[in-house]
């Protein structure tokens, strides 16, 4: 999606851009931040993919750049709550809460081994 994203953001006016109707709101505030907008979805998509690849191989760095990802993502969510009234986002709170704790587990559990 993060790809998806830049690509919009890259080369608007193509037939992708029917796209934007899934999240009309998206595309304003990415429109918004101008050029900004490419390099946050880069950093987004980079530290994606590194902690995907740190949880992959097992590497020690691989879960905390996951939680903090995911603590970030809360608090992302919970901004959106609070000032543009978006109570969908309260979805990703209890998935993003259980995948935390998941991770804090398998953690813990891999030290022990």
């Amino acid at each position: 999606m993060c790809l998806l994203t830049i690509v919009l953001l890259v080369f608007p006016g193509t037939k992708l851009d029917s796209l934007w109707n899934l999240n009309p709101d998206a595309r304003l505030a990415f429109q918004s931040l101008g050029s900004w907008s490419v390099l946050l979805m880069l950093t987004v998509g980079t530290g994606c993919a590194l902690a995907a690849i740190g949880l992959w191989y097992r590497k020690r760095w691989g879960v905390p750049l996951a939680i903090a990802i995911l603590f970030i993502n809360i608090i992302g969510d919970l901004v959106n709550v609070v000032t543009r009234h978006d109570y969908r986002s309260l979805v990703g709170l209890p998935i993003a809460g259980a995948m935390i704790f998941y991770l804090s587990r398998f953690r813990t559990r891999r030290k022990t081994h």
